[in-house]
């Protein structure tokens, strides 16, 4: 095995560690030294990876986009379902993002710019998506840029409550009736 693919091997085994450590402390609250000794090494050693903690939250945060990375035109909204549903079998993901979210809102966080160029991009893109699906107007009326940030922020309000409540808050289930309401369907469910 070469040394490039030892090295890449431990900053993944890092990252995964920060992710666990961000998920049960938050980023403040989340040390190297914690980080390093999850993964066996000293303080020292993490830094020759990443060399300061702001450095570790943005490779964190970009590691977590790879894996839902696809490219905008090939977003539907049936995948933003499967996307949902993905979410909810990685529990540990989702609260690493939601408490670094929750944090990155002060002035000084590392991840606010982050977050803010991200959610740029996510409401661009959710336009396109519901453009494709449903024209320059949503049955409601509205237009896609509209709808863009509501849909959004349903996602991420349905991952704090699962999170909060899971055995309580079906967060595909729940998804897919906004979706439903979206199309402005008529459901009749029973229950």
């Amino acid at each position: 095995m070469g040394a490039g693919t030892r090295g890449e091997e431990r900053r993944a085994e890092i990252l995964r560690a920060a992710f666990e450590v961000i998920a049960e402390r938050g980023y403040r609250a989340a040390s190297l030294g914690a980080i390093a000794e999850r993964v066996g090494l000293t303080q020292q050693g993490l830094l020759h990876y990443f060399p300061t903690k702001e450095a570790l939250l943005i490779a964190v945060l970009g590691e977590r986009d790879q894996w839902d990375a696809m490219p905008d035109s090939q977003w539907r909204l049936d995948l933003l379902t499967s996307l949902v549903d993905y979410n909810a079998m990685r529990p540990t993901v989702i609260q690493t993002f939601s408490a670094l979210l929750g944090e990155s809102v002060t002035e000084d966080h590392p991840a606010r710019e982050f977050f803010t160029r991200r959610y740029e991009a996510v409401r661009e893109t959710m336009a396109a998506l519901l453009r494709a699906e449903y024209g320059d107007r949503l049955p409601g009326g509205l237009t896609p840029e509209q709808v863009a940030p509501l849909v959004t922020a349903v996602m991420d309000g349905l991952q704090y409550q699962w999170l909060l409540a899971p055995d309580e808050v079906d967060m595909p289930q729940a998804f897919r009736d906004f979706i439903t309401l979206l199309a402005g369907v008529t459901v009749t469910r029973d229950g």
